[in-house]
């Protein structure tokens, strides 16, 4: 059996730089036409000349056939300029403006700590279109992990939204029931991405047979009820609801500690697990609207002209291999299931296979 889809945009992907960024890209590269890459390296991609200079670092690390495309992203802090986030998006170095609240996540101790201070930055993007991500969740430690996602909605998102409703926004990996009706009750203006980890595992995945640091992620997974909400949103067909992998690759020696990085890499093994999903849904027919068709609408450009094919093996998809990284490795995400679809590559039809 065969799938032929619109090639995919991951409009949510970490790439991070340097070795780990090599050891990566290609993977990506293969499956996705498109990704919105996280501006959160250290130092944070914090103006346009900087998101300039990681497109090119991301570029020079593909292999030389590569048509793929990464879309930039600046980092907000409190001190950002709004005239520096027109400027970048005038010329064309960001799509997007990325709001991390400090210390919520990887490499965000440069966050925003307080949303009245960029006030203005919300102002600039409104006037010229440009959407807002958002990593949604509060990071004060009083708020229990698993409720964090609707505080925020509930005590930032809000305000945001009541200083400027032309504001379009993205709710990055979105993880609740609640987060999910949030977005249907305020589209088209407010969007979702969806990983692939969030629509396989909930929380009861990071405990099982003892502490699983490979299904540590923030957001974290919460109950099999949220799960659930995900799975109907992302195979319903709604258009605000698109592919964010969130794929977020560490060094296992990162990870495997006593006090592991949070991220889970599932680039490899992503559009697989997608087909599996879908296809489990009775929604296969929906496949290509959530990873290749709404997020580039949301975004204001054009599906990606080039296509992908999947094809359903009989055996399952032996083991993708972990990248190797210097002494190290990253361990590529393990759905739980056997994956019987495999994205053909370019490589794959060019000898005829």
């Amino acid at each position: 059996m065969m799938l032929q889809i619109r090639k995919p945009d991951d409009m949510h992907l970490h790439l991070r730089d340097g070795a780990i960024l090599e050891s990566v890209v290609a993977a990506s590269a293969a499956d996705f036409g498109r990704a919105l890459v996280m501006p959160n390296l250290l130092p944070p991609i914090t103006t346009g000349a900087m998101a300039a200079a990681y497109r090119n670092r991301i570029l020079a690390a593909l292999p030389n056939s590569s048509t793929f495309k990464p879309l930039m992203a600046i980092y907000l802090t409190d001190e950002t300029d709004p005239a520096e986030v027109k400027a970048a998006v005038k010329c064309g170095h960001a799509v997007a403006v990325k709001l991390y609240p400090a210390g919520a996540t990887t490499n965000s101790t440069s966050g925003v700590t307080d949303i009245s201070n960029v006030r203005g930055v919300f102002e600039a993007l409104a006037e010229t279109g440009t959407p807002l991500c958002v990593h949604g969740e509060v990071a004060e430690f009083d708020v229990d992990i698993f409720d964090r996602e609707k505080v925020f909605i509930e005590k930032v998102l809000e305000r945001i939204r009541a200083w400027e409703p032309r504001l379009r926004i993205v709710l990055e990996h979105v993880t609740t029931a609640e987060g999910i009706e949030y977005v249907r009750s305020n589209r088209p203006r407010v969007a979702a991405t969806i990983t692939v980890h969030h629509l396989i595992i909930n929380r009861n995945h990071i405990f099982r047979g003892g502490l699983q640091p490979h299904n540590y992620c923030l957001p974290v997974a919460k109950r099999e009820h949220h799960r659930l909400a995900l799975i109907g949103a992302a195979t319903g067909g709604e258009t605000s609801f698109f592919l964010g992998t969130d794929s977020a690759p560490h060094l296992a020696t990162d990870k495997e500690c006593a006090s592991g990085c949070a991220g889970i890499y599932t680039a490899p093994v992503a559009v697989s697990c997608l087909a599996h999903i879908f296809e489990d849904a009775g929604a296969l027919n929906e496949l290509e609207k959530f990873a290749s068709v709404h997020g580039a609408h949301f975004y204001r450009l054009e599906p990606n002209s080039e296509f992908i094919e999947l094809r359903k093996r009989e055996t399952p998809l032996q083991d993708v291999g972990n990248p190797i990284v210097g002494d190290d490795r990253i361990v590529v995400f393990d759905p739980g299931f056997d994956l019987h679809w495999e994205p053909v590559r370019k490589e794959e039809n060019a000898n005829g296979r």
